[in-house]
């Protein structure tokens, strides 16, 4: 079958009739240019870029001079950078600092060095935890969290600081690191200007309204126009001899109505597969060949693309460059071997020539030769060569620096991918491809947000370069053209807090704050503006049953009695008989006679409800059966009134409540001494922090005070610098196989000192953890003990092809773990002054194990 494609026409919506240079409007908009050029950072700023800045841009710079908070929401590619690259200037231009934040270390390295071109090396500083440069510059390239740890230690590089760029600020939904956005906005001071940059998200007028009632006066400018029109396809394959197909999605440009001819297409597809299984099962003369007990579940499946095929077909049709977007980094990895063993080459002899170049120099002194064979580098470099490469996140950051810039040059033609990719990298292309509308979170399969697809498909689209992008779904299992265009039609989603005060975060704010106003601070979290939020539609459904409760009571007042007690009774006797009876039966007794004590208490209290229902004077009444009518709506309102305020409850103040238990705790664990006023309620009037708490506010470990509690029990009194380095791996580590969390070996056998301190830790996490559960926090998380022997062998000088031999851990995995225990490790370091005797020397130890751990290709930051 003949290959077919059709390109629309592409028109720039900023083309229109108002735009005619001889109008009054636009020789008006002319004149106040000329004039705002000659007075405004503003107009500065824009003579020294090589493009004329849109309308969404001129408006938050605008908005940014002016002193407000800037909130951007717009799609990948409209630019929203620019308004950042603002912030700098003009803080440049006032002499001040300012501050660059990214979620990830990969995107804080590019902007790095996109400011240097600009200001040069002198001015401009990176921080990401393992990378220090020039950190006391006027701009700061950063990661949030390093951020959030300089307003904890209420850092003097925060003196002259003036702006802030959030960059990715819808980021704060991640259930993981989220948090830290929100610590960050509501911290900072109020002189500060916060610039956040988000995608276009639904409910962005309220984050915008969160903003300004917790960091002052916000401006929200969002803009829903892509610079690159985008089209969405849909990729077909009837059979392995017959090339694959790309039909658009919807009928034209303008409509919002699928393509006829594409679900045309799908029906006869469908018939085809069912003729073929039915074929099979045929014996000729129209009689299945099968018994029925030995009949197979054989369902009719369309044929499905192969991904050398996909590609090979998007080459053809001048589609390229492409990312392919694979939610499994083996598919990735093996997609690439998959157009290589397919005989595809997208390159030409001088493309590749200059690929060979480009990654020998990059390369060149950065890695041993044992690494680069442990890290198949010949393989993946001859890939490279091809056209072709992978990107996740079990890559070394070197290798996707090296896949990131080949991209960006248009060397490399297709980039097969996982979503880590879409969080704002900036590697744009013509094309991006979707294997599949859904993947695996851990836990199961979960279909893809709208959200989620639009991150994806945003990449399709090189500003200045192409006229259209195009997003291409690869035909699947259960695929239907009507979830595409469910996905492709909300292009925003919500943003929901992940907020939650930790231990680490309490003992913080206790530092430099009183208790109330560290309660004070927590009530202007996103988390708890949402929450009530939720709470005023409470508070009128409560006003609601409030209202129809006393009509009832009007309409069943009783001559005889209260009737309202009436009723009340028999509401209490349901609920025992009911309720109460179904409760004993699942609940653990300490004995069989407290079980029968309990039951023997539960049938006198209903005995006595009963009774009293019985004598109850409102049965004399002669209008009982027309008062229990409106009796029974009364008890069914009253219900439900209940259930309403409990949940109202639950949501106001429910942040500053966690807090409390959190308090709690640490106050019964010594951590925090609680000052106590003079009343009977003995509630604490503020905490002051111990020396414990002292320590606890350096450790920023997820496990932060299971950390601190086993440093001060002496688990690593005795340790080696590696196997303090084998043994905190546990403390980070994150196995993605689920495996038992045991690692092959432990470092002296199962009774030596690591396996030994292992199982103290795990005796510590225990019992913190039931405290947790016990009063209602989350549990915590699972420690995994899995690479114990891996970080110990690295730390003891071992090559990298020695360590993970017979592992499935990749390279990428590996490095990225150890980054993150030297930064455990050098937290450690950091509490020797805390810790009981001989605290210097087991912070001393970590120094070291960190400087081991920190070693070769651990040690690549990836910015030189």
């Amino acid at each position: 079958m003949a290959r077919h494609h059709r390109r629309k026409a592409s028109v720039d919506p900023r083309q229109s009739p108002s735009s005619d240079p001889s109008s009054p409007a636009a020789r008006y908009r002319a004149f106040r240019d000329r004039q705002r050029k000659a007075t405004s950072a503003a107009g500065r700023f824009a003579e020294t870029l090589d493009f004329p800045l849109d309308d969404f841009q001129m408006r938050a710079i605008e908005a940014l001079e002016a002193d407000n908070n800037v909130l951007v929401a717009a799609p990948t590619g409209a630019g929203k950078t620019v308004i950042a690259d603002f912030a700098v200037f003009l803080a440049q231009e006032r002499n001040v600092k300012a501050f660059y934040t990214t979620p990830i270390k990969a995107l804080s390295n590019q902007k790095y060095h996109d400011l240097v071109d600009v200001y040069g090396s002198e001015r401009v500083g990176l921080l990401t935890g393992d990378t220090s440069i020039n950190a006391e510059a006027d701009i700061v390239v950063m990661t949030t969290e390093v951020l959030r740890n300089m307003l904890y230690e209420d850092s003097s590089t925060l003196t002259a600081l003036r702006y802030v760029v959030l960059d990715e600020v819808h980021y704060l939904a991640d259930r993981f690191r989220g948090p830290v956005w929100e610590e960050v906005i509501i911290h900072l001071s109020k002189r500060v200007k916060i610039v956040g940059l988000s995608a276009t998200v639904s409910n962005v007028e309220d984050f915008s309204a969160w903003m300004e009632s917790a960091h002052g006066r916000t401006s929200l400018v969002v803009s829903e126009r892509r610079p690159v029109p985008l089209e969405q396809h849909v990729l077909l394959q009837e059979d392995e001899h017959h090339e694959p197909e790309i039909y658009d999605l919807y009928r034209s440009a303008e409509s919002t109505q699928l393509n006829p001819t594409l679900t045309t297409r799908i029906r006869e597809l469908d018939h085809r597969a069912a003729r073929r299984v039915k074929g099979r099962h045929d014996d000729g003369r129209g009689h299945s060949g099968k018994g029925r007990g030995d009949r197979r579940d054989e369902h009719a499946n369309r044929y499905l693309p192969r991904r050398w095929a996909v590609v090979d077909e998007l080459n053809y049709l001048d589609m390229l460059p492409g990312i392919f977007f694979i939610f499994s980094r083996n598919g990735c990895d093996m997609a690439v071997q998959q157009c290589i063993n397919a005989g595809l080459e997208l390159t030409t002899m001088e493309e590749s020539q200059r690929i060979r170049t480009i990654v020998d120099e990059m390369v060149e002194g950065q890695l041993t030769k044992d690494e680069l064979r442990t890290l198949q580098f010949s393989k993946f470099r001859f890939a490279l060569e091809e056209g072709f490469a992978p990107h996740h996140a079990g890559m070394i950051a070197l290798f996707r620096q090296i896949v990131e810039r080949l991209f960006e040059e248009s060397l490399v033609k297709m980039v097969f991918a996982t979503e880590t990719l879409a969080l704002g990298i900036n590697m744009p292309a013509r094309c991006v491809v979707v294997e599949k509308l859904e993947k695996y979170d851990g836990t199961g399969h979960v279909p893809l947000t709208p959200g989620e697809f639009t991150q994806l498909t945003g990449r399709a689209g090189r500003r200045g370069i192409d006229t259209i992008g195009h997003a291409v779904v690869v035909d699947h299992r259960g695929f239907e053209p009507q979830t595409v265009a469910a996905l492709s039609s909300k292009r925003v989603y919500p943003l929901h807090s992940s907020f939650r005060p930790t231990f680490n975060m309490a003992v913080n704010l206790l530092n430099t704050s009183d208790y109330r106003t560290s309660r004070v601070t927590l009530d202007h979290s996103f988390a708890q503006w949402e929450a009530n939020e939720s709470a005023e539609t409470l508070e009128s459904r409560i006003d609601t049953l409030t209202q129809a409760i006393e009509g009832y009571e009007q309409a069943f007042e009783c001559d005889q009695g209260d009737f309202r007690e009436f009723m009340t009774i028999r509401m209490q006797l349901t609920d025992l008989e009911r309720g109460a009876r179904r409760e004993l039966k699942h609940r653990n007794f300490p004995s069989g006679q407290a079980r029968k004590q309990a039951f023997l208490d539960l049938d006198r209290r209903i005995a006595q409800l009963r009774e009293a229902d019985r004598e109850h004077p409102c049965r004399q009444c002669a209008d009982l059966a027309q008062h229990m009518r409106w009796g029974h709506r009364w008890m069914r309102e009253t219900r439900e009134l209940e259930r309403v305020r409990g949940r109202y409850a639950s949501r106001t103040g429910s942040v500053a409540r966690r807090f409390d238990t959190i308090c709690s705790i640490l106050e019964n664990m010594g951590y925090l001494n609680a000052v106590v006023d003079g009343s009977e309620s003995k509630r604490p009037r503020d905490y002051t922090l111990t020396t414990r708490g002292q320590l606890l506010r350096r450790l920023y470990s997820e496990q932060d005070l299971v950390l601190a509690q086993c440093l001060l029990e002496g688990v690593a009194d005795d340790l080696k610098p590696a196997e303090m380095a084998g043994l905190l791996s546990a403390f980070v580590y994150e196995s993605r196989r689920g495996n038992s969390g045991e690692p092959r070996r432990y470092p002296g056998g199962p009774e030596g000192s690591v396996a030994k301190a292992a199982m103290a830790i795990r005796q510590v996490w225990s019992r913190i953890n039931a405290t947790c559960e016990d009063l209602g926090l989350d549990p915590l998380p699972q420690l995994d003990f899995g690479m114990v022997d891996i970080a110990y062998e690295w730390a003891r000088g071992g090559s990298l092809s020695d360590v993970l031999r017979d592992t499935e851990m990749t390279g990428g995995d590996f490095v990225r773990t150890c980054k993150r225990l030297t930064d455990v490790l050098g937290q450690v370091a950091q509490t020797g002054p805390y810790l009981p005797v001989d605290g210097e020397d087991v912070a001393a130890t970590a120094s070291l194990a960190a400087a081991r751990i920190n070693r070769g290709i651990v040690a690549y930051s990836g910015v030189d």
